[in-house]
């Protein structure tokens, strides 16, 4: 914890600029969501929302969790073993995505699954 103004200081312009990236953060995936012809330079990908909007998307809001985590949650004062924790969390979620991923690249085609 702060003892002293100054560390309470330096913890308030942390937590105030996590806000701002935070804020800039939710409106980038406001507009990575909204119609082509609105903004259409951050449309990613084909004509309207599609795959790669989600991508980013979902990438904006994994660092938006990521900050969450490492500055609120105050895991920047952890000790080694909740980042490899955190770590494998993240890998563990990534894994699960790529699976999906690959499923859905590749389906089943059986007679009996579609009888």
């Amino acid at each position: 914890m702060a003892d002293s103004i100054e560390a309470i200081q330096k913890s308030k312009k942390t937590y105030l600029a996590v806000f701002g990236a935070l804020l800039v953060g939710t409106v980038l995936t406001v507009l990575v969501a909204s119609p082509p012809e609105f903004l259409y330079w951050l449309d990613v990908g084909h004509h309207g929302f599609d795959k790669w909007d989600a991508v980013v998307g979902l990438l904006i809001a994994t660092t938006k969790a990521s900050l969450v985590a490492v500055i609120f949650m105050h895991l920047n004062h952890e000790k080694k073993a909740i980042y490899w924790i955190f770590g494998a969390g993240l890998l563990f979620c990534g894994c699960m995505a790529g699976l999906l991923a690959l499923a859905k690249s590749s389906p089943i085609f059986d007679y009996l699954f579609y009888k």
